[in-house]
Order: structure tokens, then sequence, then C-alpha cells
């Protein structure tokens, strides 16, 4: 096992620690406080808060921006797909296992295509002003260190037996993993539970669903 095997698996141990406190906050904080009257229903509001109200035709950002829409969606994925070859990667630190060479090369494919759907993002916020208006050195460095992530995974599913690349992907992997649960990329614990809220909020309201859809 080399340094930089043991810094990638301490960073993932940092890095779950640090989201356990997240959760266990969040936890903690418990459900929206509503003393008024309910009028409708919870569960439902719930399930429309992460299905219909996330459909592109329920958001004004979504449907005039479509292309922008489509190209977060594969980057998110591209980035959820990095997250689980990170694990196994670590977890192939201690088995060894060799994966077949087209499994590795379509992988780098698919997540070449999401990391350039991410650099598209990245260069719009750059080059808009009114989304460079109200964007702060966050949002450039989560964009680009997931950006970065993505396209060292790719490199190193394709090449895994170039040492050189071996040894980059998990400093950057180590990188990634100590901002994950300090920038905005932790949003991917707290996406769930906005929307988690929202549903019970509105949903006890009777606001979501629509009344005609009840």
């Amino acid at each position: 096992m080399d340094w930089y095997h043991i810094l990638a698996l301490v960073a993932f141990v940092a890095c779950c620690g640090m989201f356990l406190g997240h959760f266990i906050q969040l936890i903690r904080l418990g459900m929206p406080k509503d003393k008024a009257k309910a009028q409708g229903s919870t569960p439902a509001g719930i399930r429309y808060a992460y299905i219909n109200s996330m459909m592109p035709q329920h958001k004004e950002s979504a449907y005039l921006h479509l292309p922008t829409y489509t190209a977060g969606i594969i980057y998110h994925l591209g980035t959820f797909l990095s997250l689980l070859l990170l694990i196994f990667s670590l977890i192939n630190i201690f088995i060894g296992w060799v994966m077949p060479e087209i499994l590795g090369w379509i992988l780098g494919g698919c997540l070449m295509i999401s990391t350039l759907c991410g650099l598209g993002v990245l260069i719009k916020r750059f080059v808009k002003q009114e989304l460079r208006s109200f964007s702060n050195p966050d949002d450039y460095i989560s964009n680009g260190l997931t950006t970065l992530f993505q396209v060292i995974t790719a490199l190193f599913m394709a090449f895994p037996h170039l040492p050189a690349i071996e040894m980059v992907y998990f400093i950057i992997s180590v990188l990634f993993l100590l901002w994950f649960p300090l920038g905005k990329t932790r949003h991917i614990l707290y996406f769930f539970f906005a929307r988690l809220h929202l549903g019970y909020f509105y949903g006890r309201r009777g606001t979501w669903p629509e009344k005609s859809k009840l």
C-alpha cells in the first residue's frame, strides 16, 4: 500500500465522519414546526417534492434552459458514478481485482461525457453576467474540483496500469473528499432533507400537490 492510498483512506474516513456530523445535526433539528391545522396530506406532499416538483415543466429555471438542465443531470450522474468508483477503488486496494479493459473504457467514456457537461456549466457561469453576479468562490471551487475529480476518474478507469495516473487520481480524490462535506458539494445530503421539509410543510398545508391532483 503506497502513501497516497493511505492518504485517500484517511480522507474517506474523515469525509464520512463529517457527513455523519451533518446528518446527526439535521436529525436533531427534526421536521418543520407548524401549529396551523393540517389541510392536506404530508406523504403526498413529500412524494410531490421528490418527483413532480423536480420535473422540468415545474421548474422555471429548467424548462427555460433545457440544455443546461440536461447537462446538469448528466453531470450529477457522473459525480455519483465517480463516487461509487472511488469506493470501489479504495476497496480494491485490499482485494486487487483487475477490471476488464473494455469496462474501464466504457466507464471512462461515460465520465468524459459528464465531465464535458460539468465544464460547460462552469464556463456558462463564467461567461453569463447574471450567473456571475450571484456566484461566489465556493461555486467555482465546488464545480471545478468535481469536474477535475470526474476527468481523473475517467483517465484512471481507462489507464489503471499507469502508476502516475493512479497517484494523481488518489491525490485529487483526497482533495475532493476533504472539500466534499465543507463546500456546496455537501448538498448531496442537504438536498434530500430540503425536499423532505418542503414536502412535509406544503403537503400539510394542502399546497402540494395541487388541489386538482388530490
